[in-house]
C-alpha cells in the first residue's frame, strides 16, 4: 500500500472520510478480491498523484461490514468519491488507471 493510502475502520470512517476537508476516493474492497488487486497499483499511484488535493482510503469489507453495510456495498471493488461527507461519484468494479483518475476528478 502506498504511503498516501490509509486503512479505515467502523470507528474513524466519519472523522477520516465524512470530516475530511479533502475530497476522499474510498476504495471498499477485500484480500480475496482478484479484481481489487488487479486496481490496487492504480489506487496507490493515484494516491500519490493526488496527495493535498484528495486522500485516499481503504476500507476491506469483510473486516468494517458495518461501513460495508451503510453504504450498499454490494460487489467490490467498489470506489466512492466523497466531497463535504456526500458521495458525489461511484465505479464499481475493476477500471483502468485512467477511468479512476476521471472519477477522482469528478470530486475536486
Amino acid at each position: 500500500m502506498a504511503n498516501n493510502v490509509q486503512t479505515v475502520n467502523d470507528l474513524n470512517f466519519e472523522a477520516e472520510v465524512l470530516g475530511s476537508d479533502l475530497p476522499v476516493l474510498v476504495d471498499f474492497g477485500a484480500t480475496w478480491c482478484g479484481p481489487c488487486k488487479q486496481i490496487e497499483p492504480f489506487v496507490d499511484q493515484l494516491a500519490d498523484e493526488y496527495a493535498g488535493k484528495m486522500k485516499v482510503v481503504k476500507v476491506d469489507i469483510d473486516d468494517r461490514q458495518g461501513t460495508a453495510a451503510k453504504y450498499g456495498i454490494r460487489g467490490v471493488p467498489t470506489l466512492k468519491v466523497f466531497k463535504g461527507g456526500e458521495v458525489v461519484a461511484e465505479q464499481v468494479g475493476a477500471a483502468p488507471k485512467a477511468k479512476i483518475a476521471a472519477l477522482m476528478d469528478r470530486g475536486l
